[in-house]
């Protein structure tokens, strides 16, 4: 039979043909996918192949690491079981978490913060009392849901004090008026409620008497009018007397100065104004008007850190003018200046800056206003002592915003760094899909052509993704990863996503940094804290000071030096005082020496090798205010059997119980346990002490026992805990078995003087705050 080129078998032999070249197609279309040629051909499912699994290695990879970050390095602010907070009030706010605080002094140059006087309050267990003393939680507790306090000004009826002051309201997220109430010389508040809501923002109250009027003139800027409020029935209700000017003044005041009225306050929509740095003044016969510009306006109009924006209530001290305005060079309200007016006429104004005297704080984030304070009100009393509110925030503004945007940047760059480490890898073939690349040979349709040709911007896209895909190729040939400089520039890159990865932890997850103090009913306070030491421990004295001294509460660091030439202040990094207490004898029983320059009742006892964080602290600092007649701390042990036999936290745990809190780590009544450690009572015990170089601690909670039927230890478990003595050799208590036997044979002894501890126990997770499991 002849062979035809048209018939059957040539045509079964194109089919074959045509086959053939659609699998070599296929092959290249998926097997091939980016070959790394200018014809890059990708498609989702290729990458779904490897780079699925390399992309979910990297999410469990890093995910890992931002869990353990988060464990380590952040310690939340807990809440007691029953005592979280609503869903309004105190929420995070980007202008800020703005409290208030009380000082007091002999002039207003000269004022102390409030825990400074040794202002006690027993039913709040605030020994003494301590700044802020109205916050948001205060309000919100009460019923009118805020984010925060801000401007405080203070008006004064005998005895009575009157705080009003700028609250942001958590639903409506606009100021209002609020007043608090306080008949104890500002140691607690009454909060009596909003004093006055507009539909507008409302601060900056400044409330001052006229003709036998009390009068208040709050910020209106959002209406653009200065507006004068007249008090119907004082301080709650209020009535508009009189919009006394046209113009959208910011933290405004009026004085009068030399026989005129003067109006001082800053217009920020004017063309060419410097927001936070300009400032006008206004001249009248009455309050009421009519004003007059001064000749010199604006008297400031640039510079946001010379004190332009007002800063508080102007003050009379010795015959002569004072002025607070705003330094918002750093952040808007970082700190307050004061300045002494010298000339003010229709046509001149001259001040200068003069010091003010307050301390400034040292803490950072962790004091209440440890970042800005930005207003301050001073008044003389009839005692002729002067009282002063200022307000003050652990955070700068617009703290939350920067927060997302620092974090959300630096998650966007541990993705880039992946990507790039897929590419490396080979597990990422190409980073765009072929269909957005303008050299993909799939046929696509006329109306997209015609699309594409329409929009010149849809043209350069597609060129540039062909152009990043090719790119690909470019980073493979000169990167090899199999080579010892591809292999150190992995290292590399997966090092600089773990740092980018923490970095957004921290800012997204991590909050705004501060530890902050736990307050009892609305009510702050302060302890000293008080370690025993000697010279081989210096290096870790020094890092314990460093720290703790930031924690929010503490007053005062007592060093109860035992052994060796006693360290300089001066060689420590503290942000509160420290005290050396020079010890005659290397005793333990020093320990809870009665000292008459402890100024708090509350005292922390803790070793100087124990590095907990200052939440921990704090935490614990609240369970003693809600027992101070007990021991609070952190290491709970159980004392039982027979013989008696001291263990380790382990049996405590085993056994569902303790009845023993170490004093390396407590907190307790210094009025209360020295005395009772140096009574005569205690004399055999501390005698024992003294023989064995050891036990000081248990013979404390024997005492303490001794002295009640009734529950005398609670235990508050710490997120970690480090014991620093392991790190330097300096371990008082090396061989672990040694001290426990030592310690056996003071429970044996103890137990003979002062009673059993065996027959009591305090199970774990007993209280409702949830913080003893």
């Amino acid at each position: 039979m002849g062979f035809s080129p048209g018939g059957g078998n040539g045509s079964a032999n194109n089919n074959n043909s045509t086959s053939h070249h659609n699998n070599i197609n296929n092959n290249t279309s998926c097997g091939g996918c980016c070959n790394m040629s200018l014809k890059c051909r990708c498609k989702w499912r290729c990458l779904m192949s490897s780079g699925f699994v390399f992309f979910f290695g990297c999410f469990v990879l890093f995910g890992s690491v931002a869990t353990f970050y988060v464990w380590f390095a952040f310690t939340p602010y807990y809440y007691a079981r029953g005592t979280t907070p609503s869903a309004l009030g105190c929420q995070e706010d980007n202008e800020g978490s703005w409290s208030v605080g009380v000082f007091f002094g002999d002039s207003p140059f000269h004022l102390k913060p409030i825990e400074a006087m040794n202002v006690w309050r027993n039913k709040s267990a605030a020994w003494p009392v301590a700044n802020p003393v109205v916050t948001c939680a205060s309000l919100s507790k009460s019923g009118f849901p805020s984010n925060f306090v801000a401007d405080p000004f203070l008006y004064v009826q005998g005895d009575t004090l009157y705080m009003f002051y700028e609250t942001k309201n958590s639903i409506t997220m606009q100021g209002d008026i609020g007043v608090s109430k306080s008949s104890d010389k500002g140691a607690t508040w009454q909060q009596l409620g909003i004093a006055l809501d507009e539909e507008w923002h409302l601060s900056y109250p400044y409330v001052f008497t006229y003709l036998g009027q009390i009068y208040m003139m709050p910020e209106s800027s959002m209406n653009g009018e200065v507006r004068l409020y007249r008090a119907l029935s004082f301080p709650m209700q209020w009535t508009l007397e009189k919009v006394i000017l046209k113009k959208p003044f910011v933290d405004s005041f009026l004085i009068n100065y030399d026989g005129a009225y003067w109006l001082f306050g800053s217009d920020h929509s004017g063309f060419g104004t410097t927001k936070n740095g300009q400032l006008e003044i206004w001249y009248s016969s009455s309050p009421l008007g009519p004003w007059k510009p001064h000749k010199k306006n604006p008297i400031y109009n640039g510079d946001r850190s010379v004190g332009a924006r007002n800063g508080g209530r102007p003050f009379f001290y010795n015959g002569n003018l004072y002025r607070f305005g705003q330094d918002c060079a750093e952040t808007y309200g970082k700190r307050v200046r004061t300045f002494k007016v010298e000339v003010l006429t229709k046509d001149e104004y001259k001040e200068v800056d003069v010091p003010l005297g307050l301390p400034a704080p040292t803490k950072g984030r962790n004091a209440w206003n440890g970042v800005r304070f930005h207003h301050l009100d001073v008044q003389q009393l009839n005692t002729g002592g002067w009282i002063a509110v200022m307000d003050g925030d652990r955070v700068p503004s617009g703290d939350s915003v920067h927060r997302f945007i620092v974090g959300t940047a630096s998650v966007a760059i541990v993705a880039i760094l992946v990507i790039s480490l897929g590419i490396l890898l080979g597990a990422v073939k190409c980073m765009i899909p072929l269909s957005w690349c303008t050299h993909n040979s799939g046929k696509r349709s006329d109306v997209f052509l015609a699309c594409e040709r329409s929009y010149f911007c849809l043209s350069k896209l597609r060129r540039f993704c062909s152009r990043l895909n090719r790119s690909v190729s470019f980073l493979r040939g000169r990167i090899k990863p199999n080579t010892c400089a591809g292999r150190l520039v992995l290292a590399i890159y997966l090092a600089f996503g773990v740092a980018a990865m923490c970095t957004g932890v921290k800012y997204i997850y991590g909050g705004s940094g501060a530890e902050e103090a736990y307050p009892i009913k609305g009510h702050y306070s302060q302890f000293t804290l008080l370690t025993m030491t000697y010279d081989a421990r210096l290096w870790n004295l020094k890092m314990y000071v460093k720290h703790y001294s930031r924690c929010s509460s503490v007053r005062e660091i007592v060093v109860v030096w035992n052994k060796g030439i006693p360290p300089e202040v001066s060689d420590f990094d503290s942000a509160v005082p420290v005290r050396i207490r020079v010890e005659k004898q290397n005793s333990l029983n020093n320990r809870f020496r009665l000292d008459s320059l402890i100024k708090t009742r509350a005292v922390l006892e803790l070793d100087d090798d124990i590095m907990m964080t200052c939440n921990d602290i704090e935490r614990g600092f609240r369970i003693w205010r809600e027992h101070p007649d007990r021991i609070v701390g952190f290491y709970p042990r159980l004392i039982d059997g027979s013989p008696l036999k001291y263990r380790g936290e382990k049996y405590a745990r085993n056994h569902k119980g303790y009845n023993m809190i170490l004093t390396g780590a407590a907190f307790l009544d210094s009025q209360v346990a020295f005395e009772r450690y140096w009574s005569e009572e205690a004399s055999q015990g501390r005698a024992l002490v003294d023989k064995f170089f050891n036990c000081e601690d248990v013979l404390m909670n024997y005492l303490y026992a001794n002295a009640s039927s009734s529950q005398n230890v609670e235990y508050v478990r710490p997120a970690w805990a480090i014991d620093t003595s392991k790190l330097s050799g300096a371990a008082i208590s090396r061989n672990t078995q040694v001290h426990y036997n030592k310690r056996s044979n003071c429970l044996v002894n103890f137990s003979e003087m002062y009673g059993t501890l065996a027959g009591r126990k305090w199970e774990f997770d007993g209280r409702k705050d949830g913080w003893d499991v």
